[in-house]
């Protein structure tokens, strides 16, 4: 694949770095997902309360040895993540949890995932082969949304195919494509396999714009997309007021105890 398709992403066959611990990552938060989201859509409403606690332990040991960039941009990633649940979840009933709620490990969930993200993004399989992945991504995800449309897969997802066109915008235009790419197939996964188990639903119709989304839409990495974006925008902001703030103090400290 030529630069002209995809101008921000490393080139083929790049000298990288092959980090096992960014494989780690992944590979406990795929595995992790499947166990946690399949066990979720049958036990009780306490075992989500379960998962939470392992989550947050998990997840805390992996951003010890990441830097406070990561960390930060993993902490917005987390409120803005956990705030669109409650609009989009709760208040527009645009998805619907099993138990109405949004489930206690959701937070902690959210971590994993934009950190998983991040760790296939940067690791050294992605990077040597960055376009012929996001070539497959692009076919998959194409086909998928046609086959939405189509109703084939039961449902007509118009909503899936405009959020794929808006998926693509990420790909092609976005400043960090690397970590959207990773965000494609650790989100699709967890959704694929939430919707599956009946750990929650997309409504049939999208309250928003009342068009008609599959469950999940074909192209619903967008939505973990813009949470990565506000992510990777966000943590500097959030760093330089953290700096500031600490600054202000020890000023106001060394004046008061001087």
């Amino acid at each position: 694949m030529g630069y002209r398709f995809f101008p921000n992403f490393p080139s083929n066959n790049c000298t990288a770095e092959h980090k096992v611990r960014d494989y780690k990552i992944a590979i406990f938060t795929f595995v992790t997902v499947t166990i946690c989201l399949s066990l979720d859509g049958f036990a009780p409403l306490e075992t989500q309360y379960l998962l939470a606690a392992f989550g947050w332990v998990f997840l805390f040991a992996f951003l010890r040895r990441e830097c406070l960039h990561i960390r930060s941009q993993v902490a917005v990633a987390i409120l803005f993540a956990v705030t669109g649940e409650y609009f989009a979840s709760i208040y527009m009933q645009g998805y619907i949890y099993r138990f109405s709620n949004i489930p206690a490990y959701v937070p902690a969930g959210h971590g994993l995932v934009y950190l998983t993200a991040v760790a296939l993004g940067r690791s050294g399989f992605f990077q040597q082969h960055a376009r012929y992945i996001a070539f497959f991504v692009v076919c998959i995800c194409g086909i998928w949304s046609i086959l939405g449309i189509s109703g084939f897969l039961q449902r007509i997802d118009l909503i899936g195919a405009i959020l794929y066109l808006v998926f693509m915008l990420y790909l092609f235009k976005g400043r960090s494509p690397m970590v959207y790419l990773g965000a494609f197939f650790i989100t699709s996964w967890l959704e694929i396999v939430g919707t599956t188990a009946g750990t929650w639903a997309w409504a049939v119709i999208d309250p928003a714009s009342k068009l008609p989304q599959g469950n999940p839409p074909s192209g619903v990495a967008a939505w973990y997309c813009l949470v990565d974006a506000v992510a990777i925008s966000g943590a500097p902001l959030v760093l330089q007021s953290f700096h500031k703030t600490s600054g202000f103090l020890r000023r106001q400290y060394s004046i008061f105890y001087k």
